[in-house]
């Protein structure tokens, strides 16, 4: 199999945080693609190992045209039964793509800060949930059919899901680092006035008590989606040739 991953980001300036560092540290290149500036997306999931699509201040339901095409073409790794991470707007865009409403609360509430979820038995089968994680959206998804609800949360029902054998749609964040989070609670300050959101100082401590687990959730749910690639057992190999 590829020793590569697709990054698909949303903005000039964003960076696959933690996902990104912990993929490399598995020995995974980096195939950084950004739509919005007119980045071709790979017309068969054969030259990589797996696409993490991120987060961005976009809505689904922006009509650029970069991100229709974006949402038509998550049919590639869906189809070849692609390991696919879909980060808070990735995972709303795969909503979409399978066919399920993206929208605002009802209420107009967001969740800007840490927060706590439920997860389902299926979401514990498959590995140890953080009972608290970072958000930063104030839209959510329904969930689509066929899919399996993995997580939820007092303001938005649908927190996680998987879809087939290896798409995952995540809503929270767990690839910010610290530097991430000085910036979007400096550049995105508006949205720390939206109903819901926490004040700025409480994102920071919420970071000193949370992100442990956070981070260990990471971890292991990289290694859980990398390990379960259905391509591979077609194979007979592991990565490397394992």
């Amino acid at each position: 199999m590829s020793d590569k991953i697709l990054i698909v980001l949303h903005q000039e300036t964003s960076t696959p945080g933690r996902i990104g560092q912990a993929l490399r540290r598995r020995g995974y290149e980096l195939d950084i693609r950004r739509p919005c500036m007119g980045h071709p997306l790979p017309d068969t999931m054969a030259g990589h190992a797996g696409a993490v699509v991120f987060g961005g201040p976009q809505s689904a339901n922006d009509e650029h045209d970069y991100l229709r095409r974006e949402i038509d073409w998550m049919a590639v790794p869906l189809k070849e039964d692609a390991p696919f991470f879909g980060v808070c707007l990735g995972a709303q865009l795969l909503a979409r793509h399978l066919g399920a409403e993206v929208g605002p609360h009802p209420e107009g509430m967001a969740e800007v800060g840490y927060y706590p979820i439920e997860v389902t038995e299926d979401a514990r089968q498959l590995l140890a949930w953080p009972d608290i994680v970072y958000q930063w959206h104030r839209e959510g998804f329904d969930l689509p059919a066929g899919a399996r609800r993995l997580a939820a949360s007092e303001m938005f029902e649908n927190q996680a899901f998987r879809y087939g054998p290896a798409a995952y749609g995540i809503q929270f964040h767990a690839e910010l680092t610290l530097a991430m989070m000085h910036r979007w609670t400096v550049r995105g300050r508006e949205r720390l006035k939206l109903p819901g959101a926490q004040p700025r100082r409480a994102h920071f401590d919420g970071r000193a008590v949370h992100d442990a687990r956070l981070r260990q959730w990471l971890d292991d749910f990289l290694d859980l989606w990398l390990e379960t690639d259905p391509r591979k057992k077609a194979n007979g190999a592991g990565r490397g040739g394992e």
